[in-house]
């Protein structure tokens, strides 16, 4: 399976879908997203389902739980089962968060940002080049939200990232809707932000909901997707000059398989509209 198949917008494979997924023939979604945390080591119908999807339709992987940013040694048995998945599944790519996710062992369940620091620059670069290292495919890193920042800034967000893409020469998966929500809790212009970075480094793009409470806008993935973040998305692509995947995230408030189609449906119409204004200017 090569790169070039994965476009267009997937769905993240969620359980309340595996029955009607796995039984259907002709379903329109181009891949799926898969966390291999949820599929690892499990057991049971659950995941018989899952993984017969996974063997049968194209399959990208996203990690939740490796802490890349953090000080805790790797799960060296956790590393070598997830080696073995990625070549299972053919995933071109393997992403993970750019954030810390465990102190001292203990996973916090939360994806926590990482000071903007030299220092922390030089020790996310050590660690992401080591994971690298231990994986069978190439790594791609995601910027996340944060809502507040971690102790003394010594550069900004947009230069933070970039220096560890750089630095550690790995690709980006970038999220447009978490650049949105901070852009509105602090205050930045999304494009103008997008115009500073390694875009030349984004292999895949993720796109969710999300909703305000009182003056703070919170990414749930739990509502549909706005117009001015699938705008976004379209100035995105267009700046990109080629087509990657995109991916609609949906984590909560699940909806029912068909009504989560239709918003599908209507992303690809946008992306698909994106591609094309792209071919004609670059025709």
């Amino acid at each position: 399976m090569t790169q070039d198949r994965f476009t267009g917008v997937g769905l993240g494979l969620r359980r309340p879908h595996l029955e009607l997924v796995a039984r259907m023939g002709d379903h329109g979604v181009p891949f799926w997203e898969t966390c291999p945390e949820n599929v690892i080591g499990d057991g049971g119908r659950q995941h018989r389902l899952a993984s017969a999807i996974l063997d049968r339709d194209p399959v990208l992987t996203h990690g939740l739980t490796i802490s890349v940013g953090g000080f805790d040694a790797w799960d060296e048995d956790y590393l070598r089962d997830l080696g073995t998945f990625l070549i299972r599944t053919e995933t071109p790519w393997h992403s993970e968060h750019l954030c810390f996710t465990s102190v001292d062992a203990n996973c916090l369940h939360e994806l926590l940002p990482l000071p903007f620091t030299r220092e922390a620059v030089r020790h996310t670069i050590t660690r992401a080049k080591d994971l690298q290292a231990r994986l069978p495919v190439p790594l791609l890193l995601e910027n996340i939200t944060y809502y507040a920042e971690l102790g003394a800034a010594e550069m900004d967000e947009a230069n933070f990232i970039t220096a560890v893409l750089e630095g550690a020469d790995v690709g980006w998966l970038l999220d447009v809707n978490n650049v949105y929500v901070n852009a509105l809790n602090f205050g930045f212009d999304p494009k103008e932000w997008l115009s500073r970075m390694p875009l030349d480094r984004v292999a895949q793009l993720h796109i969710a909901g999300h909703r305000k409470f009182g003056g703070l806008t919170v990414d749930t993935h739990g509502a549909e997707v706005i117009d001015p973040v699938i705008d976004l998305m379209q100035w995105t692509l267009a700046r990109l000059g080629r087509p990657v995947p995109l991916l609609l995230e949906r984590d909560n408030h699940i909806p029912d398989f068909d009504i989560l189609l239709a918003e599908r449906l209507r992303l690809q119409q946008a992306y698909d509209t994106a591609m094309a204004t792209m071919e004609v200017r670059h025709g």
